[in-house]
């Protein structure tokens, strides 16, 4: 399989001991005593793959491993995976499940949502992200939505032929691949790579029928 440069090198079996011991212990206290194993073992090989990612397709922007608890229950401190942005609309992250690519978004502002049931009715781009869904599905890649709504939202006919799309509240289209000797080397760079352009038309679609939000443009936000 294709890699995608000649910095990234995978990331050794101790990244995924790291997520392993986080899960079960997500204190400050592991996470200091760990530190210099996440900065070593789990960042930098995700850095690397970002650099050699970013030639083609696009600027990467790294998330912060602290979770932001004001308003949720769960007040776990840290993520339990390494995720980054690339470029528009994609995304990848690693943790003990795994190695994880996508593009979509997961939670579509007012307006993007606006723009999106907008573009699902209407006569070509509605059948053209079906036939982008369907080709990808027939490739692996599950074309799925995210808070979906019981029905068809006010305004829109329950009848219509993509009434399905029409409920979505975000969209996202990723694989995930459980962990293998393969994530110890540079083949998990080139899955990550090849997944990206079997994904441009759907990236495409999302980055001209939503694009981001109002408040934002024209910077591209995460899902």
């Amino acid at each position: 399989m294709a890699t995608v440069g000649s910095g990234f090198r995978g990331w050794p079996e101790t990244a995924l001991r790291f997520f392993e011991g986080l899960e079960a212990d997500n204190t400050k206290t592991y996470w200091l005593d760990h530190k210099d194993m996440y900065e070593r073992e789990v960042r930098s090989p995700m850095q690397a793959l970002l650099a050699d990612l970013e030639a083609e397709f696009g600027p990467a922007h790294l998330f912060r491993p602290y979770r932001d608890t004001r308003f949720s229950a769960d007040k776990r401190p840290y993520k339990t995976s390494v995720a980054a942005m690339v470029g528009g609309f994609r995304y990848v992250s690693m943790s003990a499940r795994g190695l994880t690519a996508g593009s979509g978004i997961h939670h579509m502002s007012a307006d993007q949502l606006e723009r999106y049931r907008a573009a699902v009715i209407a006569q070509t781009s509605g059948p053209a992200l079906a036939r982008i869904a369907s080709d990808l599905g027939a490739r692996d890649v599950r074309v799925h939505g995210q808070d979906e709504l019981r029905t068809a939202p006010r305004g829109y006919p329950r009848d219509h032929p993509l009434a399905d799309l029409v409920r979505y509240k975000g969209i996202i289209a990723g694989v995930t691949w459980p962990p293998g000797d393969w994530l110890h080397t540079a083949e998990a760079g080139g899955r990550v790579a090849e997944l990206f352009r079997r994904m441009t038309p759907f990236v495409d679609w999302v980055a001209s029928h939503v694009g981001a939000p109002d408040s934002t443009r024209p910077v591209r936000t995460r899902p």
